[in-house]
């Protein structure tokens, strides 16, 4: 590290009060959205709809508030257990100094929209009184040279490590984190890349060890055969499993919606046959929700289930369905009574289906579907799948009740968009281990990459953002593991870590200039495998959405 690197004087307290003039300025914002998009004193859908740049650019304010609270908590802890170095304090003058810039600026919602002050109606007199002499401070320190030069110095020094800068977590999660790095560094990485280029399956033995490993039934309750483990286990699991390969990095996922479901509305009899099955690996659930015509439009499901005696005959199409050849039950989402609209027709089943090829994907009758060919997550392939009176037992109503499929979808969203962030935390660090091994090894001009500060730049910011977006979906899942409702920080945390790993991952391709674009170069895979993040478990667009209508709809202010 440079030793000539200032840290700014009460780092700390400094940070904090930062937070605080954040705070009062998005409460300014909210109340000024709010007055765009209510009609007759409540928050009208219709002028929410209309109002997006508005509305959206307030749900990305949101989130940058309360990533920098978390990365202030993050850096209060490590102070008090005496881990705060130079490092870590460099971590967090450059969050707060791009972050709180950007909050007075404009904050990129992707790359060609900027979600500006005026945009949500705010006010040079609200923008000046937000820019306090403590935040023009940090935004001054943060942003300086010397600062990701510091940062970029420990990257040069510490290639390969685990991490850079402390995350903040106890031993028993150090030691998980070393376990599965260990795992994916020597079993999945060396052969993510042939693969993806082969577009092959990830090998079963494969999947063999992670069951072993307990990966399967990580957070499932011990007396079902689970480990038991926290939400924040997960993530830690997940970050680095998708740090090999987001595919060894997502088997987990449709496990971990399976045994949400059942254990959220399930009845005794299916959780006790099913979640020790998931637990083990024995079976390999797929979830089964999205209809070609509906994307995340749920409310316009077409596919029903008509019940005939003991069982209910399934028809219609879904699609986007992940590792659905291998899986042996279908968490499947149908419309039991089409007399009803929107959702409340809904339900779910735990539909079970034989493991089906490559050659032969859907081996069951009234069930038919195809390969959809991708450019990126591979290992577990996507299909479309049509049903034609496929058979499912009437035992397999999920909760043995019709009408409640929404509802216990919606309990599963906060873990899987925990999950997704966590995996998007793991693609970037992939990203960030690539970008900064060629940057060390490629030379030009008689230097190397990392000795150009538009390089090493852009290595020392993608370990400033993987900072914050590993701590803000670290807070959700410490919600979700006390109890709490944590849907307003699970959306938050993927929304933020989906534009962390496209944002490290384009940068990386940079770095790597036009051996980026060589189908040979890892990072052409890290560059696809980070793109459909800002898709999938919640659209970029569907999450602020649902961000900024939860806190508009909040009473009080």
């Amino acid at each position: 590290m440079t030793s000539n690197t200032p840290i700014v004087p009460h780092l700390l307290d400094r940070c904090d009060e930062a937070v605080a003039s954040a705070e009062t300025l998005l409460d300014t914002a909210k109340k000024a959205v709010a007055a765009r998009v209510s009609e007759n004193g409540a928050v009208s859908s219709a002028r929410v709809d209309a109002e997006q740049r508005a509305t959206h650019g307030f749900a990305w304010y949101a989130t940058y508030v309360e990533a920098l609270r978390q990365m202030a908590r993050w850096a209060h802890a490590l102070d008090g257990e005496g881990k705060f170095g130079t490092l870590e304090q460099l971590i967090l003058q450059a969050a707060f100094g791009e972050y709180l810039a950007q909050l007075a600026g404009g904050v990129a919602m992707s790359q060609g929209e900027i979600a500006r002050p005026y945009n949500l109606g705010l006010t040079n007199e609200a923008i000046g009184t937000f820019w306090t002499p403590v935040v023009d401070e940090l935004v001054q320190a943060g942003t300086r040279q010397d600062v990701r030069t510091g940062i970029a110095d420990h990257l040069a020094r510490h290639d390969g490590a685990i991490h850079y800068g402390a995350p903040g977590l106890d031993d028993t999660m150090v030691m998980i984190r070393e376990q599965f790095f260990r795992f994916a560094q020597d079993k999945v990485r060396p052969f993510a890349h042939e693969w993806h280029l082969k577009d092959e399956l990830i090998p079963l033995d494969v999947i063999s060890e992670l069951s072993a490993l307990g990966v399967f039934g990580l957070t499932i309750p011990e007396q079902f055969g689970g480990a038991g483990l926290s939400k924040t286990a997960m993530c830690v699991v997940s970050e680095e499993l998708s740090r090999g390969y987001i595919g060894v990095g997502s088997l987990a996922t449709r496990s971990e919606i399976a045994a949400e479901l059942i254990l959220g509305g399930g009845t005794k009899e299916q959780r006790e046959h099913w979640l020790p099955k998931i637990a083990s690996g024995e079976i390999l659930p797929t979830a089964v929700f999205t209809e070609p015509s509906g994307g995340s439009d749920v409310a316009a499901l077409r596919t029903r289930a008509v019940r005939e005696g003991d069982v209910y005959k399934i028809y219609g199409n879904k699609t986007w369905i992940t590792h659905a050849a291998r899986a042996d039950m279908m968490t499947l989402l149908v419309r039991t009574n089409p007399d009803v609209p929107g959702y409340r027709g809904l339900s779910m089943f735990l539909a079970e289906k034989p493991r089906g090829t490559t050659s032969d994907p859907f081996p069951a009758a009234g069930m038919r579907g195809g390969e959809i060919g991708v450019l990126g997550y591979r290992g577990m392939k996507e299909y479309e799948i049509g049903f034609d009176g496929f058979a499912v037992s009437a035992a397999s109503l999920l909760g043995g009740q019709e009408g409640q499929g929404f509802k216990q979808l919606m309990q599963t969203f906060e873990s899987a968009r925990i999950q997704t962030a966590a995996r998007a935390v793991g693609v970037a660090m992939a990203a960030l281990d690539l970008g900064l091994r060629y940057a060390l090894e490629r030379t030009q001009f008689g230097k190397p990459l990392i000795a150009f500060p538009r390089v090493s730049d852009k290595l020392a910011l993608m370990v400033v953002e993987i900072a914050i977006a590993r701590q803000i979906a670290y807070h959700a899942a410490r919600e979700k593991d006390e109890g709490r409702r944590c849907d307003l920080e699970a959306g938050m945390a993927k929304l933020l870590a989906a534009r962390v790993a496209w944002a490290c991952a384009d940068n990386a391709v940079q770095i790597h200039g036009g051996n980026g674009f060589a189908l040979e170069y890892p990072i052409s895979r890290v560059l696809c495998d980070a793109r459909i993040l800002n898709i999938f478990e919640g659209a970029a667009e569907i999450q602020a959405q649902v961000i900024a209508r939860r806190l508009l709809d909040e009473r009080g202010n």
